[in-house]
């Protein structure tokens, strides 16, 4: 199996995505009378928390995939945790694009109200959710690259395409 990087436009459609739900939502609170928009303060630290945790389990991986082999200590990081790391950096960027979406839906629905207490308070709420979530959506990219793999010794190794280059170039020269 090879693991590929999530292509860019996968945020944009999960960002987008989310927009016209937040959208939906806060335009069925404002018809219905039943408001629904908002985020409660602890979905901000949980997401912050989540954030954290996937960055430190992502420098790890790429602090030991990094290390020779011989000199690498015996920690938790082994194949089963690296991949299980490139999945949660994965899911967290896609989920937060989606999330910093939603919120914002509700924050352009509900800007117009901002006077009104409620909707000043839940237009913060969701502001500071929003910002959280772009900042995992960061980290989740950011975690995603630190669980690459360096390049092996084989062909594919910049230092030894470089050198085949060389002495390439070099017999060509001598002809």
């Amino acid at each position: 199996m090879k693991a590929r990087r999530t292509p860019w436009w996968q945020y944009v459609i999960a960002v987008a995505l989310g927009l016209l739900a937040g959208i939906g939502l806060a335009s069925y609170g404002e018809s219905s009378g039943l408001s629904l928009i908002g985020a409660p303060w602890i979905v901000a630290i949980l997401l912050a928390v989540l954030g954290v945790a996937v960055l430190v389990m992502a420098l790890q991986v790429h602090k030991y995939a990094n290390t020779d082999p011989k000199k690498r200590p015996h920690s938790f990081v082994n194949p089963t945790v690296a991949v299980y790391t490139l999945v949660l950096a994965k899911a967290l960027g896609l989920a937060g694009a989606a999330l910093a979406g939603w919120y914002g839906g509700q924050i352009l629905m509900s800007v117009g109200h901002f006077e009104a207490p409620f909707y000043h308070d839940a237009i913060i709420e969701c502001a500071v959710s929003a910002v959280v979530c772009v900042a995992d959506m960061i980290i989740g990219i950011i975690g995603e690259w630190l669980c690459q793999l360096p390049p092996n010794e084989g062909p594919e190794n910049p230092k030894i395409k470089a050198a085949a280059r060389r002495q390439s170039a070099a017999q060509a020269y001598k002809q």
